[in-house]
C-alpha cells in the first residue's frame, strides 16, 4: 500500500495504522501545514532565485537599484518636462509608484513561471506546490528592500528628509505581498491548465500599469475616470505605499482598511483556488 504523502497529518492515519485518504485535512489547511513544514525549502528557493538573478550580471545587485532609477529618469523627462504635471518632486513620486508596481508585476509573473518550469521536479518528488509562489514573493521582497536604498538616498538629496512615518513601511509592503501572492496563486493555477495565461497576463500588465496612478496623480484625471480607477485594487495599494515613502505620512484609516481588506480577501481567495487544485498539478505541468 502506498505511503501517505508527507503533507498528511496524523489524523489521516486510522487507528489500525492504515492510511485513510478520507481523513485528510481540507486542501486549504493541508497546503498551509505542508508549507510550514517545508519552510527551509522556501528559504533555499529564495536564495537560489537571488543568486541566479545576479550571478552573471555585471552590475550585480546594483541592477535592482539602477533599473527603477533609469525608468524614473525617462518618465520624469517625458511627463514632467513635456506634460508638466504640477506634482511636488515628481521624480520621487514616479519612483515610489514604480517600486510598488515593479514588485507586484515581477512577483506575480515569477510565481507562474517558477511553478511551470519546475514541472519535472513536481512529478518526481512531493513538495508543497505553493512553495514556488511564496518563494517568488520572498525574492521580490529582497529586491524591493534593495531598491529602497537609492530611493532613500535620492529623497535626502532632493530635500525630502526621511520622516518617522517611514517606519510604517512594513504595513504597505505586507499588503502588497499578500495581494501579489493571492494573484500569483490564482494565475499559477490557471497557467497549469492553459499555456496562454502567462503571455496574456504580461500583456495585461501593460494596460494595468496605465490604469494605476503610478506615473500620474489621480487628481489630474476627470472625475469619471477617477471613478473607474477606484475599482482598481492597485490604486489603493500603490497609494498606501506612496503615502508612507513619498508623503511621509501615516496612512489614513480608510485607505489602510481598504488596502488590508483587498490584500486579505485576494490572498484567501487565491489560496483557496490554488489549494483545491494543487494535488492535480503533477499530472498537467
Amino acid at each position: 500500500m502506498a505511503l501517505p504523502p508527507p503533507s498528511t497529518t496524523s489524523a489521516s492515519v486510522s487507528e489500525s495504522g492504515l492510511y485513510d485518504s478520507a481523513r485528510r485535512p481540507p486542501p486549504f489547511v493541508e497546503e498551509f501545514l505542508a508549507l510550514l513544514r517545508y519552510r527551509d525549502l522556501v528559504a533555499q528557493l529564495i536564495l537560489r532565485n537571488v543568486k541566479a538573478r545576479y550571478k552573471r550580471s555585471i552590475l550585480g545587485v546594483a541592477w535592482t537599484m539602477i533599473n527603477p532609477l533609469l525608468t524614473m529618469l525617462v518618465l520624469t523627462l517625458v511627463f514632467s518636462a513635456v506634460f508638466r504635471f504640477p506634482t511636488r518632486q515628481y521624480a520621487l513620486y514616479v519612483l515610489s509608484g514604480l517600486l510598488a508596481w515593479n514588485f507586484f508585476a515581477q512577483t506575480t509573473v515569477a510565481a507562474m513561471g517558477d511553478l511551470i518550469w519546475s514541472g519535472g521536479l513536481i512529478g518526481r518528488i512531493y513538495l508543497p506546490k505553493s512553495a514556488f509562489a511564496v518563494s517568488a514573493i520572498g525574492t521580490g521582497l529582497v529586491n524591493l528592500l534593495l531598491a529602497l536604498v537609492p530611493f532613500a538616498i535620492i529623497a535626502v538629496a532632493v530635500g525630502g528628509p526621511i520622516r518617522p512615518a517611514f517606519l510604517l513601511l512594513p504595513i504597505p509592503i505586507l499588503c502588497l505581498a499578500g495581494f501579489a501572492l493571492g494573484i500569483g496563486l490564482a494565475l499559477s493555477t490557471a497557467a497549469v491548465y492553459f499555456q496562454d495565461v502567462m503571455p496574456m497576463y504580461e500583456i495585461l500588465l501593460t494596460a494595468w500599469l496605465y490604469l494605476t496612478p503610478v506615473i500620474y496623480p489621480i487628481d489630474l484625471v476627470p472625475p469619471a475616470v477617477q471613478a473607474v480607477l477606484r475599482w482598481n485594487p492597485m490604486t489603493y495599494l500603490v497609494g498606501l505605499f506612496r503615502s508612507v515613502v513619498y508623503d511621509g505620512q501615516a496612512p489614513r484609516p480608510d485607505a489602510l482598511l481598504a488596502a488590508v481588506g483587498i490584500s486579505l480577501v485576494t490572498l484567501l481567495a487565491g489560496w483557496w483556488v490554488f489549494s483545491r487544485r494543487a494535488r492535480e498539478f503533477a499530472y498537467h505541468v
